[in-house]
């Protein structure tokens, strides 16, 4: 005789996300879950199936784009009234690079392809940080532990508080600080992502694997910062100085943009963290319903959605990260569809609504809790079905 659990204190019950403080959470039965990831990985079969012609013209689009916008921007920098216009050229041309060109092929989205330029393995981009490392960083450990404490790193990139459950310390008080420092540098952060500073702060961590890590820092970094500080600024002769300086503003814009919309994408109101016990075991389907539950999207236009790399639709992308990003928008109906379909939250708004919520958690978790009120999501309770002793009178 089986009976299905219908509290979250039941052995037979899995809690996954929320907290004590939260709303009433969803409940769903196991068979609910796994069918919700069969329809999933229905939707995924039938991208996978359509890839062709269009996918291949799409990419090659944009990287004739994002050429044009370099040579435009580096073009005009020998032209000193168009300043303005060339960091601007240049600055979009480093966002497509980074975001619908370099994160997107280095997931894999293009080996399907087999050629050579779009190859995950040996794709570098106009970035300070390793492929290789950044491959590691992002494609393994985060979007396998994906918003799982202590296990996914990028909750905070080791020096940001960004979820309750990480312990408060006075350190944190400068949270803002450390946001805004990581935002302007941001390639940089990426660089060092996989040092683990913070256990290279506290001794724990290996300096014989640090100093490997850091050949790739200079074999990589190197290049990159003697082409954008002193190779194309030194081509323009007496323009040096203001080349140099627009080189610096079209690496920062870029660099603000990624930050915003990656934290947009993974940390504004209603977004859930999980503990290792949540996760443990956890079945293909309940892998999805992790990625859906910690992750959140952006609206907005055709054009906005190509210069965030289609990362405002990051519950897209967690759930099908080796897919062309170029898809999402076309499967977000459907993701949105099923998930309304089992009572699970879509977390979806304009650009303006999540960042203002990052930078207001940002601020909130940088003091003790008790100072401040946060609006924590509800989370979800997957009801299996448990054996219990045969009731004598059955």
């Amino acid at each position: 005789m089986t009976k299905v659990a219908t509290t979250p204190i039941s052995k037979a019950s899995k809690a996954l996300g929320g907290s004590s403080n939260s709303k009433e959470p969803v409940h769903l039965t196991h068979e609910q879950v796994e069918e919700f990831g069969r329809e999933l990985e229905e939707l995924r079969a039938r991208i996978v199936a359509d890839l062709g012609d269009k996918d291949r013209d799409y990419i090659y689009k944009i990287i004739k784009a994002q050429r044009a916008l370099e040579v435009a921007g580096r073009g005009l920098m020998y032209v000193l009234p168009a300043w303005p216009l060339a960091v601007t050229s240049l600055g979009l041309a480093k966002i497509l690079d980074n975001m619908e060109i370099g994160h997107n092929v280095m997931h894999g989205q293009y080996d399907w392809m087999k050629e050579k330029g779009l190859n995950s393995r040996v794709f570098e981009w106009d970035n300070v940080c390793p492929a290789d490392q950044w491959r590691h960083s992002h494609n393994y450990m985060h979007h396998t532990f994906t918003n799982i404490l202590d296990m996914d790193r990028d909750i905070g990139y080791g020096i940001l508080r960004m979820d309750k459950d990480q312990k408060w310390h006075p350190y944190y008080l400068g949270n803002p600080l450390y946001a805004f420092a990581l935002m302007m540098a941001f390639e940089w952060g990426v660089m060092l992502h996989d040092m683990h500073a913070e256990e290279v702060v506290q001794g724990k961590r290996d300096m014989n694997e640090v100093k490997e890590l850091a050949k790739g820092w200079v074999r990589k970094a190197g290049p990159q910062a003697l082409k954008d500080y002193v190779m194309f600024p030194a081509l323009t002769g007496p323009l040096f100085p203001t080349t140099l300086a627009g080189n610096f503003a079209a690496n920062l814009i870029r660099n603000v943009w990624a930050y915003s919309i990656i934290f947009c994408g993974h940390f504004p109101t209603g977004v859930q963290v999980f503990t290792k016990e949540e996760t443990a075991n956890e079945t293909r389907a309940e892998w999805y319903l992790r990625q859906m539950l910690g992750s959140a999207n952006i609206t907005g236009g055709k054009l906005f959605h190509i210069m965030s790399g289609n990362l405002s639709h990051q519950i897209e992308h967690h759930l099908f990260p080796d897919i062309p990003a170029f898809r999402y928008p076309e499967m977000a109906p459907e993701v949105e569809r099923i998930a309304t379909k089992y009572g699970l939250p879509y977390n979806k708004g304009p650009f303006f609504k999540q960042i203002g919520s990052v930078w207001g958690k940002i601020f909130k978790l940088a003091v003790p809790d008790a100072l401040v009120k946060m609006d924590e999501p509800a989370g979800v309770i997957i009801e299996r079905a448990a054996d219990v002793e045969k009731d004598p009178a059955a």
